[in-house]
């Protein structure tokens, strides 16, 4: 009996397998300190848990709409024009488990087999995934170092062909931090509006999580509105991540063809977290903004811990909570009995020589990158730090 031919097309996702086997080295007693994971370790804001409460009490415990309850989708219009200066309406709103999900039905809406989606590099390990999933090709624009990884708009347009359906990107970006400003997203609007048949993809979920001031919304160019799918949701901004609520804002065919998409699925999004995520939207965001301020502090640390291991190149994250340093000066080392060849050997060689949990760079497309992640405690952000020191001294 054979599975379906749907199963070769993508991977496990690296950052679930690390986590995975992080917990397996736990099962044997040993004392693995996870860098690897992007959930923020602060618990949900009780304003929000006692809105999730009152919908228990208030029975709210039946099937939901679709696309979400209605005062829920005017409530993600509220934010979208608080926060991002955005103007939609409910109907262009789609809620779903998860941004995950919210990302699927968008690609899934928008992609047909054969037609190129460009992704630049490094990227969310789903993206790609996904795209495969869907038959698209993956084309990708390889960002680099030296531009704190963002793409510059004559890279956007030499990837550009007659096949391109739709542009995947992050900001704040998971894995790199890196955040466009208003300057740098206008000159990529300029190059998308001279080729008005391809569909963006904005996730931006990491909104809140964002070290330099205001968020700038690629949406907000209105030559481009009516081909934009913003992506966001509450796992990261309000340490939601368990409750799995994710949404998207976009032209009314795509938010109809994703509503339809997701009814084959898993139809509405649970009905409590919904009621909460009304709280979380509308509510001020004094819990967030603490608890970025703490990620800032630890931010500022792990840059001076990076400084201190030889042979790790990196930019300063301006967003997210992760750090992405090239280690690539580790290529051809050896403590011994275990040779480096590639960011997948560093990985694993943390992971089982100096017991932290870190993600391979190939996983987001840069094979000579490992991301780390600052979302853990300041303890366990030190004690990490001093065993990557430690087992990269051994490395000769």
């Amino acid at each position: 009996m054979e599975l379906s031919s749907i199963l070769t097309r993508f991977s496990e996702p690296e950052t679930l397998r690390m986590a995975k086997l992080g917990r397996e080295l736990r099962a044997k007693g040993l004392d693995i300190t996870d860098l690897s994971l992007g959930e923020p370790d602060f618990d949900t804001p009780q304003h929000i848990k006692d809105a999730a409460k009152k919908a228990i009490d208030e029975n709210w415990s039946h099937y939901t709409p679709v696309s979400g309850y209605l005062d829920l989708r005017e409530a993600v219009c509220h934010k979208l024009q608080r926060d991002n200066n955005l103007s939609y309406q409910p109907e262009n709103i789609v809620v779903s488990t998860g941004a995950k999900q919210s990302l699927a039905n968008a690609i899934l809406s928008i992609v047909d087999a054969g037609d190129e989606v460009i992704i630049p590099t490094p990227f969310w390990v789903s993206y790609a995934a996904q795209v495969q999933l869907a038959g698209g090709s993956v084309k990708l624009i390889r960002s680099h170092l030296s531009n704190k990884y963002k793409i510059t708009p004559e890279e956007l347009e030499r990837a550009i062909t007659p096949k391109t359906k739709l542009f995947i990107f992050s900001s704040p970006c998971n894995p790199s931090g890196a955040v466009y400003n208003a300057e740098e997203l206008a000159g990529l609007a300029a190059v998308f509006e001279r080729h008005p048949n391809i569909f963006i993809i904005s996730d931006e979920i990491y909104e809140y999580i964002n070290y330099g001031g205001r968020h700038y919304s690629i949406a907000a160019h209105e030559s481009l509105k009516d081909r934009v799918v913003v992506i966001n949701g509450l796992s990261k901004g309000f340490a939601m991540t368990g409750w799995r609520l994710g949404y998207m804002a976009a032209p009314l065919p795509v938010a109809k063809a994703c509503d339809k998409i997701q009814g084959q699925f898993t139809s509405g999004t649970n009905a409590v977290t919904q009621r909460a995520a009304i709280t979380a939207l509308t509510s001020p965001l004094d819990a967030t903004k603490t608890m970025v301020a703490e990620f800032e502090k630890r931010r500022a640390r792990v840059m001076d811990l990076m400084k201190e291991i030889e042979g790790f190149r990196f930019a300063e994250p301006d967003g997210a909570f992760y750090a992405f340093p090239c280690i690539d000066a580790y290529f051809g080392k050896s403590n011994g009995s275990e040779t480096i060849s590639n960011a997948d050997d560093f990985a694993m060689y943390l992971l089982n020589q100096g017991h932290v949990s870190t993600v391979t760079g190939t996983a987001f497309g840069d094979e000579q990158c490992i991301r780390i992640s600052f979302a853990n405690s300041m303890e366990n952000i030190e004690k990490g730090f001093h065993r990557i020191k430690e087992a990269v001294s051994k490395l000769k």
